[in-house]
């Protein structure tokens, strides 16, 4: 039954939580980022046939993390001439980058868009992968994700696919149809999480769209949900009791309200207050951190996980309007 699971609004829109970061925070990140763009090879579009006539389409092949090929579509109005803003995707929790006409509603808008794969993922019923993980860590973990290479950051697997991310703004800034003073970033879920780290990382994004983000805000979300994917956390804690402290050691490294406090570019959240997968006091951890004062959250009310859905994007698409002119 749909019901409130979290703390009333009121008390959402003051909550400020210490954060729990390690010290070489930055230093890990600009050293993870920095390997990955130093082994990194030009990306490469090559034009596809969706049988879209509306939109130019482009099967993306860039360096993710540690070089290692990470997979893309990248779309443009086909009617369209010069360089346009882009907006860059990532997916959530489990799905791939799918197909090109499932893509098509940034294209409506006007923007170039950039769809990334996610490693690993891709198989759980709807979107398609096509990014293998060759970064496999044969420690003990819980089937999922959450909790591969959990006791070090170094063999993390979000590590993995955040730095992934970072390259996949950079790929975007790279094609000539793009304006790289104009990218935005987005995603819902998994891919809202993603879109926070990318927001702490990576300079002079043009705006930020994260919709009930996960991976925010971990401690909390493992104590007050019973829901997938947070669920997998506390399976595998409760299985490894002596592994507690190094893995929240490790989340200090990929929790969304550490990287809100370095985001500045303008945002819209969202954050719906019967969802039981991304708790709202998880989401208003990471919005009321962040460091922008350009920044706004759309609140759902009478909604689960799937958020404002289609009600989001008009909502995106005024900020972007509003910001990029």
């Amino acid at each position: 039954m749909d019901m409130l699971v979290d703390w009333p609004l009121e008390r959402l829109r003051d909550y400020l939580p210490d954060r729990d970061e390690p010290a070489d925070f930055d230093e890990f990140w600009a050293d993870t980022v920095q390997q990955a763009r130093e082994v990194g090879t030009p990306a490469l579009f090559e034009p596809y046939d969706a049988r879209l006539s509306t939109m130019e389409v482009y099967d993306v092949t860039f360096s993710g993390f540690a070089g290692q090929p990470v997979r893309g579509w990248f779309l443009i109005p086909a009617h369209l001439d010069g360089r346009l803003p882009c907006v860059v995707t990532y997916i959530g929790y489990g799905g791939g980058r799918g197909l090109p006409h499932e893509w098509l509603t940034w294209g409506a808008a006007g923007y170039a868009h950039l769809v990334m794969d996610t490693r690993g993922q891709g198989s759980n019923g709807y979107f398609v992968g096509d990014t293998p993980d060759p970064d496999p860590v044969g420690l003990p973990h819980t089937p999922g994700f959450m909790t591969r290479g959990l006791t070090d950051p170094q063999s993390y697997y979000y590590r993995r696919v955040f730095t992934d991310a970072v390259r996949a703004v950079d790929a975007a800034r790279e094609h000539p149809r793009v304006d790289p003073d104009r990218v935005v970033v987005t995603g819902a879920s998994q891919g809202g999480g993603i879109t926070l780290a990318v927001a702490g990382l990576v300079d002079g994004l043009a705006a930020v769209l994260p919709d009930v983000p996960f991976l925010c805000h971990y401690r909390r979300a493992t104590e007050i949900t019973d829901a997938m994917p947070y669920q997998e956390l506390v399976t595998y804690l409760k299985t490894h009791r002596g592994d507690v402290d190094a893995a929240f050691r490790t989340l200090g490294y990929f929790d969304g309200v550490n990287f809100a406090t370095r985001a500045t570019a303008p945002t819209l959240f969202s954050v719906a207050l019967m969802d039981a997968v991304c708790p709202p006091s998880t989401v208003f951890a990471a919005y009321n951190h962040y460091a922008a004062t350009d920044k706004d959250i759309t609140v759902w009310p009478y909604n689960g996980h799937e958020g404002g859905a289609g009600w989001q994007f008009p909502r995106q698409v005024e900020l972007l309007r509003r910001v990029l002119g």
